[in-house]
């Protein structure tokens, strides 16, 4: 028999482009996380495309490193940081203030990337921890995308969100209880917002990543998925969903029906697709780029092993 291809094709070179040259040239676009990771990723390609970035977080050291970086991109546009907690609904306002002077203009894309999360037994959430990881994840979310959108709405403009997801919104996260709900919240935005907002020109869509290696992985992540062993949970991750750590694609790779992980850039033509004049028909979707994996199932259902067994954790005691 003919030897078959093992998993799917690697993409193509760092560098290369899904759009046209320029197709954001002349737009701003404000990446949420964007300093690093999978948010530092999806700026780039989109400062591939010509795009004036703004890419926000709250660290200003990983910001200025990024900014040096992005600025190095062939094709970028001005590329300018801000130091913001999108929990803050005043910091989130001064954010697009800042973006529009530096532009001249109120951002035409948001991409909302920035979250948080860590792996937990739900019964072992303290109410700090869960308040820590929803108001990231779900309401400095709901923040950035309030402010894009009654900026586009005083104005008359169009605009288009992309907004990061996660795919256990949709089958629930055991391990993530405080994610998988505000993730599913950022779902339920895309699908609302769409039809709201539509009618004024202002898109919204999401993008759901798979294993991506990328620094900005947490070890208490890392060291649950490996503990996880195969079949761990597809979306668990600091930023942008589930990542791996560099180094660590081999082992992760089998786990995959793609017999691989994720090349950043491949998120980032996603997303750079998902906010262009070429999707201008598709708001309310969720695109998930995981190579299948979150719809993987065995013939024969493994058995179960409680979370607090695959986080190493003993019994509960209260």
């Amino acid at each position: 028999m003919k030897n078959l291809p093992r998993g799917l094709p690697a993409p193509p070179p760092s560098g290369a482009a899904a759009l046209p040259a320029g197709t954001y040239a002349g737009h701003t676009v404000l990446v949420t996380g964007g300093g690093t990771g999978l948010g530092k990723a999806i700026a780039a390609e989109f400062a591939r495309l010509g795009a004036d970035v703004v890419i926000a977080g709250r660290r200003p050291a990983p910001l200025e490193a990024a900014c040096a970086e992005l600025d190095a991109v062939p094709g970028a546009g001005r590329v300018t940081a801000a130091v913001c907690d999108i929990r803050d609904p005043e910091r989130v306002a001064e954010v697009f203030d800042a973006a529009a002077a530096a532009s001249g203009r109120t951002p035409d894309v948001l991409v909302n990337n920035a979250a948080a999360n860590f792996p937990c037994p739900a019964e072992d959430l303290s109410p700090n921890a869960w308040r820590a990881v929803v108001d990231i994840t779900l309401t400095g979310t709901w923040f950035m995308t309030r402010e894009f959108g009654r900026r586009h709405l005083a104005a008359g403009t169009p605009g288009s969100i992309v907004s990061i997801g996660a795919s256990y919104a949709w089958t629930g996260g055991p391990g993530f209880a405080h994610s998988a709900a505000a993730k599913a919240g950022v779902k339920n935005l895309v699908e609302t917002l769409a039809v709201e907002w539509g009618p004024y020109g202002i898109r919204i869509n999401g993008l759901v990543p798979g294993l991506f290696p990328h620094e900005d992985m947490s070890g208490d992540i890392r060291d649950g998925l490996d503990r996880a062993g195969p079949g761990a949970a597809a979306s668990p991750g600091t930023k942008a969903g589930a990542a791996a750590s560099p180094g660590a694609g081999a082992g992760h790779a089998a786990r995959q029906p793609a017999l691989r992980v994720g090349e950043p850039r491949e998120l980032g033509w996603a997303a750079t697709f998902l906010a262009s004049p070429y999707a201008r028909f598709i708001t309310g979707h969720t695109l998930v780029v995981d190579g299948a994996n979150w719809q993987r199932r065995s013939l024969v259902n493994p058995d179960v092993v409680p979370v607090r067994e695959q986080l190493g954790r003993g019994p509960f005691t209260g």
